[in-house]
């Protein structure tokens, strides 16, 4: 049915004003100051924002829902993510597709595909991780970018011996990926340093999860996005750095920029909230808040949030990749190199930032709308169907109570994870009706919607 949102303050990452919003099937019709409701079809529902911001969707640029990690998989699927997504005010997610390095890369899109296409209830497309470069791999490659628009590819480089690449397939990958105009993004650090490292401390004795950070220090991940810019400066390819989560790293990118590599940077929820004493709590209890790159220490929060401010950083996901502490993470009791590495934030992600961002004055409105919505869909090939409030936009609504003082809690959270990385925490900011395409999908912390509603979105390249 026809969906009138009124008396609404619209915020984009550009603009702030009040109007009435109008939408017919799947998309924005009209944005009109005091559109009359008597003079709409008959059946439209007429939602009253007074008070209220009124968001474009939300888009987390990276979230891990069907995850191979370690011999187990994530808990959560296709159905509880996006549920979890959507009363958090996230209607398009972007999933990392993850093969093993024996996998063939069309049979794992078809794998992750067929999982997401019946249960999802957000919109939702992927990155395409590159394990293996071989001639079948790379014909492959070129059909999921050409047949089903997966338009960024993801690397590792970590992970020895299972998911990196060696420099030689690294510089050809870039290498096709800029001829295809497909964006590369990174997890940046130095797969050997850490396997010398970790190899290093479990000799040691040092086997907690507290040691998880330094196996893998902030000077790894600087050195992994200077090394992953070096290539891209030699190929004129397009990168993206995802889950910086540091001074040295973000310092090592905007180095990067300044001397005109196409590179953009990712924070994540994790890293801008959490540190890394959170990881340190005995008992075990710090490996629920496992996560590569590592939580780290408080002071690069600062620069991370100011990367956010100045748009050094562009976007702000999750690495949403949940496993359960009884089960699951304590499969590393006895070292910390066997714990599946995750900190759910899918649900929980916009009103983090908007607690601890926005109104702790940090960024303001518009940075947190371009931060976790408008730069993902620009990047990504999205906008302006997503990540925008515009006439011939998707329908993608976020009518948003900023006084709604809620407290987080794994009761009430649609992630299938048994426990809540913030569990106890009052946030004040609260999504109160979310719509995809039109139809709403969640109200006040409940899912309202259609299960399967959510489709593959196809992606043109444009990163040449």
């Amino acid at each position: 049915m026809p969906l009138l949102i009124k008396n609404g303050r619209i915020i984009t990452a550009t603009d702030d004003y009040c109007a009435d919003i109008y939408c017919e099937g799947e998309s924005i019709s009209r944005i009109e100051a005091g559109i009359d409701a008597s003079s709409l079809p008959s059946g439209t529902e007429v939602i009253d924002a007074v008070g209220k911001y009124v968001f474009p969707g939300f888009i987390d640029p990276h979230v891990h829902i069907h995850l191979p990690f370690m011999g187990s998989n994530a808990i959560d699927d296709h159905e509880s993510a996006s549920k979890a997504a959507l009363v958090g005010g996230t209607t398009t997610l972007i999933e990392m597709i993850c093969p093993g390095p024996n996998d063939e890369p069309l049979a794992a899109f078809n794998e992750w595909n067929d999982l997401a296409s019946p249960a999802s209830a957000v919109d939702y497309t992927f990155h395409m991780a590159v394990v293996r470069f071989d001639d079948l791999a790379q014909d492959q490659l070129k059909q999921i970018v050409a047949d089903y628009g997966i338009a960024s590819f993801k690397i590792f480089l970590a992970y020895k011996g299972a998911l990196n690449l060696d420099d030689s397939d690294l510089f050809d990958l870039l290498t096709m990926a800029k001829d295809l105009g497909v964006i590369t993004t990174a997890h940046c650090e130095n797969a050997d340093a850490i396997d010398a490292m970790q190899t290093k401390l479990i000799s040691e004795g040092k086997t907690g999860p507290e040691w998880h950070e330094p196996s893998r220090p902030v000077c790894v991940e600087a050195e992994g996005v200077h090394h992953l810019s070096t290539f891209a400066e030699l190929t004129g390819a397009h990168i993206y750095a995802v889950h910086t989560s540091c001074a040295p790293a973000v310092k090592a990118a905007v180095a990067a920029q300044l001397r005109g590599v196409n590179i953009w940077v990712e924070a994540v929820a994790p890293h801008l909230i959490l540190d890394e004493t959170y990881a340190q709590q005995a008992d075990f209890v710090g490996a629920k808040y496992v996560m590569s790159p590592p939580l780290r220490e408080k002071s690069n929060q600062d620069v991370l949030w100011n990367g956010l401010k100045s748009g050094a950083i562009s976007t702000i996901g999750t690495d949403h990749a949940p496993f359960n502490f009884v089960g699951q993470k304590d499969m590393g009791t006895e070292a910390f190199t066997k714990i599946p590495n995750g900190i759910p934030s899918v649900q929980e992600r916009v009103d983090l930032i908007h607690t601890f961002g926005v109104l702790a004055g940090k960024i303001d409105l518009n940075t947190m709308v371009s931060t976790c919505s408008t730069k993902a869909a620009q990047i990504f090939g999205l906008y302006p169907r997503k990540g925008s409030i515009s006439v011939g936009a998707d329908a993608d609504l976020v009518i948003y109570d900023p006084n709604c003082k809620h407290t987080l809690s794994v009761d009430s959270s649609y992630s299938k994870i048994d426990y809540n990385a913030y569990e106890g925490w009052e946030l004040t900011g609260r999504s109160s009706v979310v719509t995809v395409r039109g139809q709403v999908q969640a109200r006040d912390g409940e899912f309202v919607g259609t299960v399967g509603r959510g489709q593959l979105l196809k992606r043109k390249p444009t990163h040449f």
